[in-house]
């Protein structure tokens, strides 16, 4: 019964072994490489969007604490930055000419 379960457990080691080597060898190959750095890239770009979110977040919230200060300091109240950015971003429209 001994020898038995050695056998299991050779054979479970075995395969073990034998798929980690397979798969090592695998990201050694130059589509693995590339499989590797593609997946590298994308975390380095979310983790970029991430921290521009992160960094547009904290100047929205700041430019409110000098709306805020200002009005209180003032009694001006200056227009918001939706507004103004809003406002450039129409399209301009242009008259049509009349064709003679």
């Amino acid at each position: 019964m001994r020898r038995l379960f050695w056998l299991g457990v050779g054979v479970v080691a075995g395969v073990a072994l034998s798929r980690k080597a397979a798969e090592t060898a695998r990201q050694a190959t130059p589509a693995g490489l590339a499989s590797n750095l593609g997946d590298a890239v994308r975390e380095l770009a979310g983790a970029v969007g991430s921290f521009g979110a992160e960094v547009r977040a904290g100047m929205n919230e700041r430019e409110q604490e000098l709306h805020d200060m200002v009005e209180e300091r003032t009694g001006v109240t200056a227009p918001r930055a939706e507004g103004r950015h809003a406002a450039a971003r129409r399209p301009v429209r242009r008259a049509r000419r009349a064709e003679a």
